[in-house]
């Protein structure tokens, strides 16, 4: 007589691998919306304390939080010296710079100009992952996806505009430079951490780790001035580190270590739109027309780039 086999643990790897697909999912909607948040957090922050002090207080902030969430995990430390080699790098180019990019921009730039910016980090991270680091293929989609979302970066900036080469461009390239950070650093981490498959909260704590220890040896540099606090300041700083630097880059690690470096990336397909809204609602922020044209040029770029839509073949291909 024929058995079926009914137990619990012939269908725990397909329930298991679901349930985690899930927290990715959950993990990386938090994402967007916490980082989406973090543009208006700065624009607030830096009515009583320097472009510095923002980026500082972000990442020792974060750091505190994840040594915490390291301790409470019983985290272990890696003991290559070659992965602390990696980290720092990536600690510079995912935190200590972009980081201070993005705060400086926002006194020049709206915090909903510079969610848009944001969301160029795909096409930098495709543009870094198949050029520089070979880590993902580069077709003729791609191409015209790269090329739509400069595309859309001009019709941001607006050139035709009277003034617009002066007045806000540094901002703006400031946001440009913090976002070709973050696709620099997608790549990189793809091709010289994944092999050592460190564990998500691990790669978070140590590079924000690194990236804190930078700035506290920098204070004398790019944190010693006045400060004006209020409360609204005060929460803005530890919403900026513990959610946005903190636990927030522990779900990006986990995103990225399930999804791999574009689709992590895509992120930034959400939080502009909590920028945007966000600016308008609670800051009274205003958008020319050819600033939320340009994003859904960008957008569609991003979709092409991602290859998430193709261009159709030619026929007999």
């Amino acid at each position: 007589m024929s058995t079926t086999n009914t137990s619990p643990t012939a269908t725990a790897p397909s329930v298991s691998g679901r349930r985690a697909g899930v927290i990715v999912t959950v993990q990386f909607l938090a994402l967007g919306l916490v980082w989406g948040s973090s543009f208006l957090f700065m624009k607030v922050a830096l009515d009583g304390v320097s472009f510095g002090q923002v980026a500082w207080a972000r990442l020792v902030f974060g750091a505190l939080t994840l040594a915490v969430i390291a301790l409470v995990m019983r985290v272990r430390l890696p003991r290559s010296p070659k992965v602390y080699g990696h980290l720092t790098v990536v600690a510079i180019f995912y935190a200590v710079i972009p980081h201070q990019l993005f705060a400086w921009a926002e006194q020049y730039v709206s915090s909903s100009l510079a969610s848009i910016y944001n969301a160029i980090t795909p096409l930098m991270t495709a543009l870094f992952a198949a050029l520089l680091f070979r880590v993902e293929k580069f077709d003729a989609g791609r191409v015209v996806g790269v090329v739509l979302g400069f595309v859309g970066v001009i019709v941001i900036v607006a050139p035709w505009q009277v003034g617009a080469l002066v007045g806000d461009l540094g901002g703006q390239l400031a946001c440009l430079g913090a976002v070709a950070c973050y696709g620099f650093t997608f790549g990189y981490m793809r091709r010289f951490l994944s092999p050592y498959a460190l564990q998500p909260i691990t790669a978070a704590f140590l590079y924000i780790s690194i990236a804190a220890l930078i700035m506290v040896v920098l204070t004398p540099v790019v944190a010693w001035s006045p400060v004006r606090l209020d409360v609204w300041i005060v929460l803005s700083l530890l919403a900026l580190g513990v959610l946005g630097t903190g636990v927030a880059y522990m779900w990006n690690m986990n995103v990225f270590d399930a999804w791999g470096p574009t689709p992590a990336s895509s992120v930034t397909y959400i939080t502009p739109v909590v920028g945007v809204v966000l600016g308008i609602v609670l800051l009274g922020e205003r958008l020319s027309w050819n600033q939320p044209i340009g994003g859904l040029v960008i957008f569609l770029g991003i979709l092409l780039a991602q290859q998430r839509i193709r261009l159709p073949r030619p026929r007999g291909a």
